[in-house]
């Protein structure tokens, strides 16, 4: 044979397949909007433009590879039934539009999921099956259960349907905002990026395709890289805290997407935080991973026009809580101060005072007199006060400072 006419195997996802997963879904799935945050376009020093998956109703976009590939079944394969597995997002995808359809569903999910996520899964109408302590031994589980009962087995991210479904993310925010040129999409087990990248490259060739994952769970970046995959940790992103890429969204990457960026937890909770405070939508950590990238590396974007897939807002209220509040700490708009007092009465209506006439709210006090080497006539007070911004935190500690009041900043910061 002459190897001259040897040419590379076509893609096994290509825009027409992530076109006619689009008309699949038409009227099928919500249509989200993609829309210019201006002030997030201020913010960042480049346009920055959001897909809002979050307004699915499911609150993510893994609805759609879902239901691309349950229309994808024979009617054999209906009425036998599908098993996925998953501890959030992908369950619910799969669960809501294989009730709608009348098709059995059975989710394995791992025996810490929270109980309001089972809770979801079943309202859908799937079977929910609790097993494993971990993901990997939920899937071992859910595969073997497949094998075992003849069940369809619905990956979350490693299979072409699912792949197609995905892309048409991109093909919707390229027809509706066509000047884009970065695409900024997080990355778990690859089948959101490997479908987007499918399709956005097909339709602009010079556009960016740029991954987002976790510090901890790199995988895809060290694939690209040639490195050993080394994966762990706690994430507040555990919707892309995946051990490993898929094959085919690898095989896929490895052609069409143009380089991964890594974040840290902090710069994660500060794009929950400014999502919420500036288009009053709720992300989850991995639905905010695209901006927490731009956030952390903005000369890396600065000038271009920048798509952000917000891909899910299934977020525990309690962790929301916890990362808000941690907002204000970091942000200088709460803080706490160690002052030291003399043990008489009126001090503590003195600081209360002084802190008032700067405009500060005091939220929680405690007195200590007996440890850290407090003198008998003497006290510490650990005030945890409610402030505008660091500048008011500057005031206030020197208000206090010429009263004199010695203080220490404990939490919180100085700095604008």
């Amino acid at each position: 044979m002459n190897d001259t006419l040897i040419t590379a195997a076509p893609p096994v996802v290509t825009l027409a397949d992530v076109e006619a997963a689009a008309t699949q879904l038409a009227g099928q799935v919500a249509r989200t909007p993609t829309l210019l945050s201006r002030t997030l376009s201020n913010e960042l020093g480049c346009a920055v433009w959001v897909k809002f998956e979050n307004l699915q109703f499911t609150a993510s976009f893994k609805e759609r590879g879902a239901l691309v590939k349950l229309g994808s079944l024979t009617r054999d394969e209906r009425r036998r039934g599908v098993i996925a597995m998953s501890a959030g997002n992908h369950a619910q995808g799969v669960a809501y539009h294989a009730g709608r359809l009348g098709i059995p569903a059975t989710i394995v999910m791992p025996s810490f999921t929270p109980y309001t996520k089972v809770r979801h899964t079943q309202a859908h109408g799937a079977r929910v099956v609790l097993f494993g302590d971990t993901l990997a031994e939920a899937a071992e589980e859910a595969r073997r259960m497949a094998q075992a009962a003849g069940l369809v087995f619905v990956h979350p991210y490693d299979d072409p349907a699912i792949i197609a479904g995905q892309g048409t993310v991109a093909l919707e925010m390229l027809h509706d905002a066509p000047d884009i040129d970065t695409l900024v999409v997080p990355v778990g087990g690859g089948g959101l990026i490997s479908g987007c990248a499918v399709a956005a490259k097909a339709l602009k060739p010079d556009i960016r395709v740029v991954g987002v994952e976790t510090a901890g769970y790199p995988a895809l970046y060290q694939q690209l890289h040639g490195q050993p995959v080394v994966v762990g940790g706690d994430t507040i992103a555990e919707g892309i805290a995946v051990r490993d890429t898929g094959a085919l969204p690898l095989a896929l990457c490895r052609r069409l997407v143009d380089e991964v960026h890594l974040v840290d937890e902090e710069h994660l909770e500060r794009a929950i935080v400014m999502f919420l405070e500036i288009e009053k939508t709720v992300a989850e950590g991995a639905g905010a991973a695209g901006l927490a990238a731009v956030l952390a590396n903005r000369e890396a974007f600065a000038g271009r026009t920048v798509g952000l897939v917000l891909c899910g807002g299934n977020i525990d209220t309690r962790l929301l809580a916890s990362i808000l509040m941690r907002g204000l700490v970091r942000d200088g708009r709460i803080v706490r101060l160690r002052i030291k007092i003399n043990d008489r009465p009126g001090q503590l209506a003195r600081v209360s005072r002084i802190i008032a006439d700067i405009g500060a709210n005091v939220l929680e006090v405690s007195h200590q007199r007996l440890f850290g080497g407090v003198a008998a006539k003497s006290a510490t007070l650990e005030v945890i006060v409610e402030t505008r911004d660091a500048a008011q935190v500057r005031d206030m500690i020197a208000a206090l400072d010429s009263t004199g009041y010695k203080v220490k900043l404990l939490e919180g910061t100085t700095e604008d």
